[in-house]
């Protein structure tokens, strides 16, 4: 089955937000501290993942496309705007928190090299073992956002959804499309991208800088095609 691994990737994530809104009531400075040390830690990581990248210039050019389209499109607002809809729909007092707390996750638990090849193990070879165990991972970071960010930590479990599902489903048929050199090529590009969002979602944690995102979302597309055309050349 394609989906089983990310079902139960979603299901970890579901299971971690419950018990973390036992832990809401914790004392500020309590949150803060454990924020700042999610923050270094989601650096780190996104820093191990864009060191991998082979070709610099694939990076740099999908980042660039990237946040020219997102700019055009507004996603950073559109991402937050669905977040405070969730938050009204849920009668919850602080829609905003409902939206970071929806956004920071689902960019956590989607960009990134585990969702993507777990995904295409899954659907290739039925291999489910990197999906279970970033949703191990996933569940405990939920947990840990959840006693900050609250409730829309765990609404962040519908965008992992349907992001691993499709890649799986798809996945089932990519061998007949894509030659394997051009495809591991454009994993390691696309982790090294991911890895860069990544670092950017812990300098926004940490407050160091505010980053729009969203808005370099669409570089994970173009990376794709910037590849593609590096490829060739």
């Amino acid at each position: 089955m394609a989906l089983y691994g990310t079902l139960i990737n979603g299901a970890l994530i579901i299971i971690g937000s419950v018990i973390g809104l036992l832990f809401t009531k914790i004392p500020e400075r309590y949150k803060e501290t454990v924020m700042h040390g999610i923050g270094l830690a989601i650096v780190l990581i996104g820093l191990q993942m864009a060191f991998q990248t082979e070709a610099i210039i694939v990076v740099l050019l999908s980042l660039l496309t990237g946040a020219i389209i997102g700019e055009l499109l507004n996603i950073e607002v559109k991402l937050n705007q669905l977040g405070d809809f969730v938050g009204r729909k849920f009668n919850t007092k602080n829609n905003t928190t409902v939206s970071q707390g929806f956004v920071t996750a689902s960019l956590i638990f989607v960009v990134g090299a585990m969702a993507i090849i777990g995904a295409l193990d899954g659907g290739i070879r039925g291999d489910h073992e990197v999906l279970i165990t970033k949703g191990i991972l996933d569940g405990f970071v939920a947990l840990v956002l959840t006693t900050t960010l609250g409730f829309g930590v765990a609404l962040s479990v519908i965008p992992v959804m349907l992001y691993q599902g499709s890649i799986a489903l798809l996945a089932m048929q990519i061998e007949n499309w894509i030659p394997e050199a051009i495809l591991n090529g454009f994993i390691v590009e696309l982790t090294a991208v991911g890895g860069l969002l990544i670092v950017a979602i812990g300098l926004n944690m940490l407050k160091i800088v505010q980053i729009r995102i969203g808005n370099l979302l669409p570089s994970i597309v173009t990376v794709g095609v910037v590849y593609y055309i590096y490829h060739l050349l």
